[in-house]
């Protein structure tokens, strides 16, 4: 993508459809003229009263306890500098993102329009019993220091500076393990930091307290290293100060056991990399481009331990890990500051939770066999769903036992479960599938390429780096597109009816016609079918000439699932395909079948439905807990309706007896854990939060989930089709952009899937 056209997206993104990234959105019903007097006048006096009486009675009856500020006032902004307070603003709305999605905090951005440090901190004490917290962001050195200080002595809500503290929390949790796989001992390794701006020193003072000695440690700026004799230091450079006789940073890295980068791109060299200790660790926390680069540094040690900002490499110090979690454990227990023991107890959490097994929801996401605590994994991944189930309990309780917590949690086993409902962790299945399609992606054909909308999605997959498309349509038509979207990637364009394609049409159409010539094909037939292009894709896929397929974009459902049914065919020991949606919503990811074909079927082929599409859950990380849904609950009714469904579960707990699941079942029951456990304790999904949901027929399953789509605005992946031999998927007719983008990267798993079977298999034979 250029860059004159990554800035037109940018753009565009924080425009449309509405500008910015963040709304308010009320928590209480307003519908009727009683809700308003309660929101408001006359209601609304009682609580001021109360407060009144009692000011953290705000907690308990405002928003404050879950609304953190983030301040900043644009001086510091990101690697842009200072660019003012309205300049900022993006920055803070996306931090306030940040909070909302991995920890439920709703956040508010503030730009203040001052640089001084006075006027500054007053204005934030000012507004201050507005929120629960303040997050300072992007505020220069060394102004930033004294700011944080001051309000963390003069406020009784937890102020933190990000800036400082987050990669200094993340990279210290990191620098133990390394240093645990490394066979060192902080107190004896060499330190190298390179750079001394707020993150530097944060991240020195944490090493320092972990047990870090300031006789082994070298920090530089950019005159070269800080040494004691050099004059006019700040106060939080001179803390650092080396009495070594060096001045660069090549004589600072020989002997070394660690270097932290915090500075700028290509300053360290192989020829550094090779002066240091054995077993380095080297921390190249520079972004976008790290003070070396990670392959470089790979092959030049083999014994490295290597880190860096970035997300397409291991090991990546990213601040989500951090601040959103650390912030919520700070609030849930109304802390009036966050002191170092709670950053502390934050970096433990986050190495102990390194060294656990890692959930298949996250090996999936990262495409890896197993994640296991070594060179390569020395820090959680920003997907693990256990972040915020670990981090704030650690913190929260740091608060209480260093005495800073004014509202101390009783039942941790509930504060747990109240964390894990809120987390948002579930929602983040767009993120999680095309963070793993991008790390082995495969050809996909658009069938449909001479329309504007599939472009677009085909050029999204592209320089998202989910697929390598391949286009499908007159070449002249596509070109104009490409142009027309700055699309000038050299992508395969295949016109089936064109002379170009003629011998590869005549080969498919041969291979169709030997396939289906006693089901009524001819070879003028198959000879004409070839030039129609859901038949040519789904033959490319056949033919091993792609990886995956999607269609269906313009054209009726069942006119696309022809082709496709007739080139592809069902699996081995499949009776009917089905298809899976998975609706994206505040409950978390709803995975519901099927969707799309079979309307009515019978109770062997509802099993076999269930059974794909508990498959389609796990390939997505999620554990089933699966209803079969009907009108009638467990015998209520003997209707051949409710009987076949009833069937269904008996034959599923027959043959897969390992598997969550019962009916028949009403979808309120099954919706409701609390519900179900009094009414039929003796399910086996009794109690459960059940997220895969089988319907008795097809128009039940479709107007479902077009009903969560079209009424609650929930975001719909699929319908992804079971049980066919490749990787072939249909839309829904008009699908979005984004819906198609998702729909490629499903396309891209499902070839992923396929592909390990399939080696599984001649590894076995």
């Amino acid at each position: 993508m250029s860059k004159e056209k990554q800035r037109r997206e940018a753009l565009l993104y924080h425009a449309k459809p509405q500008p910015g990234k963040i709304k308010i959105v009320p928590t209480k019903p307003y519908s009727t003229q009683r809700d308003l007097a309660l929101a408001y006048s006359p209601g609304v006096a009682e609580p001021c009263l109360e407060i009144e009486k009692n000011k953290d009675d705000v907690y308990k009856y405002t928003a404050k306890g879950n609304i953190v500020a983030v301040i900043s006032n644009g001086t510091a902004v990101l690697g842009l500098g200072d660019i003012g307070p309205e300049a900022s603003k993006p920055v803070m709305e996306g931090k306030s993102l940040l909070f909302k999605i991995f920890a439920d905090i709703d956040g508010i951005d503030i730009e203040l329009d001052t640089k001084d440090v006075d006027r500054f901190i007053e204005t934030v004490k000012t507004i201050a019993p507005t929120f629960g917290g303040i997050n300072l962001e992007d505020i220069k050195a060394p102004e930033a220091f004294e700011i944080e200080r001051r309000l963390k002595e003069e406020l009784d809500i937890p102020v933190m500076h990000d800036d400082q503290h987050g990669t200094a929390i993340i990279s210290a949790a990191a620098l133990l393990n390394a240093l645990e796989i490394a066979d060192k001992k902080i107190e004896e390794v060499r330190i190298v930091v390179s750079g001394a701006g707020a993150a530097a020193v944060s991240c020195t003072k944490l090493y320092k307290a972990f047990g870090a000695k300031a006789e082994n440690i070298v920090m530089l700026d950019s005159k070269g290293v800080i040494r004691s004799d050099r004059e006019n230091l700040s106060a939080e450079k001179a803390e650092f100060a080396t009495d070594r006789k060096i001045d660069t940073l090549e004589d600072a890295m020989v002997g070394s056991d660690v270097f932290i980068g915090l500075s700028i791109a290509d300053i360290v060299s192989p020829e550094m990399l090779n002066s240091m200790a054995e077993n380095p660790i080297v921390f190249a926390m520079a972004n976008p481009n790290p003070e070396i680069e990670y392959d470089l540094a790979c092959e030049t040690r083999k014994d490295i331990i290597m880190a860096t900002g970035r997300s397409d490499h291991p090991n990546q110090v990213n601040n989500v890990l951090g601040f959103p979690f650390i912030f919520r454990g700070a609030l849930d227990v109304r802390a009036t500051k966050i002191n170092e023991e709670m950053k502390m107890a934050a970096v433990r959490a986050l190495a102990d939770l390194t060294r656990e097994p890692v959930p298949e929801q996250v090996n999936i996401a990262y495409d890896a066999t197993r994640l296991t605590f070594g060179r390569n994994y020395i820090i959680p991944k920003p997907f693990d769903p256990r972040l915020i189930t670990k981090i704030p309990p650690a913190v929260a309780k740091a608060a209480m036992d260093s005495g800073v917590a004014k509202f101390p949690i009783q039942d941790w086993d509930k504060y747990e479960e109240e964390l894990y409902q809120r987390s948002g962790n579930d929602n983040k299945v767009v993120r999680l599938l095309h963070n793993r399609a991008k790390v082995n992606p495969k050809r996909i054909v658009f069938a449909e390429a001479e329309l504007l909308d599939v472009m677009k999605a085909a050029q999204i997959v592209y320089e998202e780096g989910i697929a390598t498309p391949i286009l499908l349509g007159n070449k002249e038509i596509i070109e104009h597109l490409k142009k027309e979207l700055e699309f000038d990637a050299e992508v395969p364009i295949i016109d089936p009816r064109s002379d170009e394609f003629s011998e590869m049409r005549s080969r498919y159409a041969l291979k169709l016609w030997e396939l289906r010539k006693r089901k009524g094909e001819t070879k003028y037939s198959a000879r004409v079918n070839m030039g129609k292009r859901n038949y040519f894709g789904a033959m490319m896929l056949r033919e091993g000439d792609a990886d995956g397929m999607i269609s269906g974009y313009s054209r009726a459902y069942p006119k696309v699932l022809r082709p496709v049914f007739e080139v592809l065919g069902r699996a081995k020991n499949v009776q009917n395909a089905s298809t899976v949606n998975i609706m994206i919503t505040d409950r978390g990811p709803l995975f519901l079948a099927d969707t799309s074909i079979n309307i009515n079927p019978n109770a062997e082929e509802l099993a076999e439905i269930a059974q794909m599409t508990a498959n389609v859950a796990k390939t997505f990380g999620f554990n089933p807990i699966m209803a079969l849904l009907s009108y009638a609950n467990f015998g209520s009714s003997n209707h051949p309706h409710a009987k076949k469904v009833r069937e269904a579960v008996r034959i599923l707990h027959e043959r897969n007896p390992e598997l969550v699941v019962d009916g028949e079942i009403q979808t309120d029951f099954a919706l409701d854990p609390e519900m179900s456990d009094k009414n039929f304790p003796f399910s086996k999904i009794s109690g459960q939060k059940v997220n895969t949901f089988v319907f008795p027929n097809l128009e039940s399953a479709n107007i479902t989930y077009k009903l969560l789509k079209g009424l609650n605005k929930a975001d719909s992946i699929g319908p992804i089709m079971v049980g066919l031999t490749k990787a072939a998927h249909i839309l829904q007719l008009g699908a979005s952009v984004d819906e198609m983008v998702n729909m490629a990267a499903v396309a891209v798993i499902d070839a992923q899937e396929r592909e390990k079977r399939r080696k599984a298999r001649m590894q076995g034979e």
